[in-house]
């Protein structure tokens, strides 16, 4: 009896329950096309914003579920620079931070070009620019030759959860899942981004860096999915807040018979909770585009600008006189000033506290 779902004969000829997926799948490409469409409604500046805060997420948590750490400011000042974003606050990039941003540029903003054996190895190559993970020397820019098993515990206890491919097949199966990936098969390209993640880990084609290329690829069908390279939200966001799962799930098809069927279910899930994290921080986002067109021609000085931006992206407690003057760097009075003068224009209401003690908060009109 086959314990591993690549020992069956055949074990690429994936099937699944369509009513039971179709129903997930309908959902998510509904939400998706609704966020699609709050995307593209965003000026040039707030989509070139987003842009580069999602792509800084995924690669930012991809690395992250597998304890992996990635300088935030690294990465966001790369992304910045390659995309040629003008950014304040840019920082001096490592060679190891710039080619994986390299390599995630090359995935979603050259998502049409196929993905060739030569393409992958520079990928692989991007991940591990010395040669080693870690402390161990590694074949890097090829296939492995090893025999892979995945284990967790203490040394003489270890837990096998996983044996790949045997090493002498991997070229074969990585050619049979490259020809897949870049031929028009008729299977929606959300599904096409769920089986490809998997089926590539199921190949576990190198020594190190599985997951986080796996991920890449993912990425890479679901922004053909969306065929446009603008990123909106973050997969591996959500893959980072149930990462039990997702190895649970990825576990669970490995060892079966070839229906994917959950897994499928819980990656259109998980895609949706993604979608629905967008569709909340995409309408403040709409909020503050808004109240700017609006408010355009009513004379707002820097330090209240500052201030109500910052109420937008997201301000954590009360705001208070004393905050508003720490923050901009002026006197309390001036802070009073300044409010006074955006409650009489609208913009900001008092709380029902008094004195030095009064909160305010934004006036939304939802």
């Amino acid at each position: 009896m086959p314990k591993y779902i690549h020992q069956h004969e055949n074990w690429t000829d994936f099937r699944w329950q369509d009513a039971v997926v179709s129903t997930s799948l309908g959902e998510v490409r509904l939400l998706q096309g609704k966020v699609l469409g709050q995307m593209h409604s965003l000026g040039f500046s707030s989509k070139e914003k987003r842009n580069l805060e999602m792509l800084s997420s995924e690669l930012l948590n991809s690395f992250g579920i597998e304890n992996e750490g990635l300088d935030q400011e690294q990465v966001r000042s790369s992304l910045a620079q390659h995309l040629g974003l003008k950014t304040v606050g840019l920082v001096p990039v490592s060679r190891y931070t710039d080619g994986i941003v390299k390599m995630m540029l090359d995935a979603t903003q050259n998502y049409l070009e196929p993905l060739t054996e030569e393409r992958l190895f520079s990928w692989h190559a991007s991940l591990f620019p010395t040669g080693y993970s870690g402390m161990n020397k590694i074949s890097v820019a090829r296939y492995r030759t090893v025999e892979i098993k995945v284990v967790s515990g203490a040394i003489g206890k270890e837990k096998i959860h996983y044996e790949a491919v045997a090493a002498k097949d991997v070229k074969a199966e990585m050619d049979r899942f490259l020809s897949w990936l870049n031929d028009d098969v008729v299977i929606d390209g959300v599904l096409k981004s769920a089986v490809a993640h998997l089926w590539f880990v199921i190949i576990h084609p190198f020594d190190d860096g599985n997951g986080r290329i796996a991920r890449a690829i993912s990425e890479m069908m679901l922004v053909r999915s969306d065929n446009s390279a603008e990123r909106f939200y973050s997969l591996s966001k959500q893959f980072l807040a149930e990462r039990r799962d997702y190895y649970e799930m990825l576990n669970k098809a490995q060892r079966g018979d070839g229906d994917i069927t959950e897994w499928l279910v819980w990656f259109l899930d998980s895609f949706r909770h993604a979608l629905h994290e967008t569709e909340d921080s995409m309408r403040n986002v709409l909020f503050k585009a808004a109240f700017w067109e609006k408010n355009k021609d009513i004379n707002i000085n820097e330090r209240q600008r500052l201030m109500i931006n910052i109420l937008f992206d997201g301000f954590f407690g009360k705001l208070t006189s004393s905050k508003w003057a720490k923050m901009t760097k002026c006197s309390v009075d001036t802070a009073l000033r300044d409010i006074n003068d955006l409650v009489k224009k609208g913009i900001l209401v008092k709380g029902e506290a008094g004195g030095r003690s009064a909160e305010y908060m934004l006036v939304y009109e939802k």
